[in-house]
C-alpha cells in the first residue's frame, strides 16, 4: 500500500515538471514512466478493494431489492387498505340501512301505538260524556219533577188556605161583632199561605241548585281524567292510566 502512495507522488511530480504545451493548459509526459508507475499502482492494490467493490456492487443490488420489495409490499399495503377501508364502509352502509329499517319500523310501530290510545282515550271520553249527558238529562228530569210537583203542592197548599181564608172571612163577615177579627185572621191566613209557598219554592230552588252543583262536580271531574290522559300522550309516558271512572264516583255519592 505504501508503493501505491509512493507512485501516486511520483506521477504527480512528472506531471509538474512537464513541459508545458503552447497556447493549452495540457502538458508532455513521458509515457513508457507514466505507464510503468501506473502497473506499480495497480499492482500495489489490494484485493480487498476488489473485494470491496463487489460488496458495494452487491449493496447496490441488494438496495434495489429492498427497494422493489419495499415498493411491492407499500402497493399491497395500499391495495390491501383500499380492500379493508371499502369492505368497511360497505358494512357501516349495511349497517347504516339496517338501523334506518329499524328505527322506521320502531317510529311505525310508535305511530300506530299512540293513534290506537288516541282512539281508546277519545273512545272513552266520549263514553263518558255521553254517560254524562244521559245523566244530566235523568237529573234535569227529576228535579224539574220534583220542582213541578212541589210547585204544584204549594199552589195548591196555598190554593186551600186562601180558599179557608176567604171562607173564614165569609164567615166572619157574616157576624158584626168579630168582623175586625175576621179580617186580621183572614190576612194572617193569606200571609202564611204566602210564606208556604215561598218556603217550598226555596227548598225546591234549593234542590235543583245541590243536583246541578253535584253533576258539574262530576262533569269537572271527567274533563280532569281526559286532560291527564291527553298529557301522558303527548309525554309518551306509557298508556294513560284514567284512574277512577268519575261516572262511577258520581253513582256512589248519588247512592249515598
Amino acid at each position: 500500500m505504501y508503493r501505491v502512495f509512493e507512485a501516486l507522488d511520483e506521477l504527480v511530480a512528472i506531471v509538474e515538471e512537464a513541459r508545458g504545451v503552447p497556447m493549452t493548459a495540457g502538458c508532455v509526459v513521458p509515457r513508457g514512466d507514466v505507464l510503468e508507475l501506473l502497473d506499480d499502482v495497480r499492482d500495489s492494490i489490494p484485493g480487498e478493494l476488489d473485494d470491496a467493490q463487489d460488496v458495494l456492487d452487491h449493496r447496490d443490488k441488494l438496495v434495489g431489492d429492498a427497494r422493489a420489495t419495499a415498493d411491492k409490499t407499500v402497493t399491497s399495503a395500499n391495495q390491501e387498505a383500499q380492500d379493508t377501508v371499502e369492505n368497511a364502509r360497505d358494512s357501516a352502509d349495511r349497517i347504516l340501512a339496517d338501523a334506518k329499517a329499524q328505527a322506521d319500523r320502531m317510529v311505525a310501530e310508535a305511530k300506530a301505538h299512540a293513534e290506537q290510545l288516541v282512539d281508546d282515550a277519545t273512545d272513552t271520553a266520549e263514553r263518558t260524556v255521553e254517560d254524562g249527558r244521559r245523566e244530566y238529562e235523568a237529573l234535569t228530569t227529576r228535579a224539574r219533577t220534583e220542582a213541578d210537583r212541589m210547585i204544584e203542592s204549594g199552589q195548591a197548599a196555598y190554593d186551600r188556605s186562601v180558599a179557608d181564608g176567604v171562607a173564614e172571612q165569609a164567615r166572619l163577615v157574616a157576624q158584626t161583632e168579630v168582623v175586625q177579627a175576621a179580617h186580621a185572621e183572614s190576612a194572617r191566613v193569606i200571609d202564611e199561605a204566602h210564606a208556604e209557598s215561598d218556603r217550598m219554592r226555596s227548598e225546591c230552588d234549593v234542590y235543583v241548585d245541590t243536583k246541578l252543583a253535584e253533576f258539574e262536580e262530576f262533569l269537572t271531574g271527567t274533563i280532569r281524567s281526559v286532560g291527564r290522559g291527553r298529557q301522558q300522550l303527548r309525554t309518551g309516558s306509557g298508556v294513560p292510566d284514567y284512574g277512577t271512572d268519575p261516572a262511577d264516583d258520581f253513582r256512589r255519592s248519588r247512592r249515598s
